[in-house]
C-alpha cells in the first residue's frame, strides 16, 4: 500500500502542479496559446482527478471529519474547473479551428474559461494546504 500511495501522490502533484500552473499563467496572459495547452490540461486534470479520488480511498475512505470536509470542496471547485475548461474552452477550440485561428470571440472564451479555472484550481490549492492542519 505503501507503494501505491507514494506513486498516486507523486502522480497527483505532478499533475496538478501543470495544470493549475497553466491555468494561472493562461489567465495572466489572456488565454495566448491556450488553444495548444487545452487538451494537454484536461489529461493533466484527468490524471490529478484519478489519482486525487485514488489518494481519498486510501488515506481518508470511511471518515468524514473536517479535514475530508474541507477537501471535499477543493475537488468540487477542481471538477467545477475541468468542466468549464472542457464545456468553453473546448466549444471555443472547435470554433477556432472551424474559422481557421481567427476567431476573436473565441480567444475571449478560451481566456474567460482559463480565469474561472484558475480562479478555482487556487481555491483547490488552498483547501489541500488547510486540510493538512485542520
Amino acid at each position: 500500500m505503501q507503494t501505491v500511495l507514494i506513486i498516486a501522490l507523486s502522480l497527483h502533484v505532478l499533475s496538478s502542479v501543470f495544470w493549475a500552473g497553466s491555468s494561472f499563467t493562461l489567465a495572466r496572459t489572456g488565454g495566448l496559446g491556450a488553444e495548444r495547452l487545452l487538451f494537454p490540461q484536461i489529461g493533466a486534470a484527468t490524471v490529478a482527478i484519478v489519482t486525487g479520488a485514488t489518494l481519498w480511498h486510501l488515506v481518508h475512505e470511511g471518515s468524514f471529519s473536517l479535514t475530508e470536509q474541507i477537501l471535499a470542496v477543493g475537488a468540487a471547485a477542481a471538477l467545477i474547473a475541468v468542466a468549464v475548461q472542457v464545456i468553453v474552452g473546448g466549444g471555443a477550440v472547435r470554433q477556432l479551428r472551424a474559422s481557421g485561428g481567427d476567431a476573436p470571440a473565441a480567444h475571449s472564451r478560451l481566456a474567460v474559461a482559463q480565469r474561472i479555472a484558475a480562479g478555482l484550481l487556487a481555491i483547490t490549492a488552498l483547501c489541500m494546504g488547510a486540510a493538512r492542519y485542520a
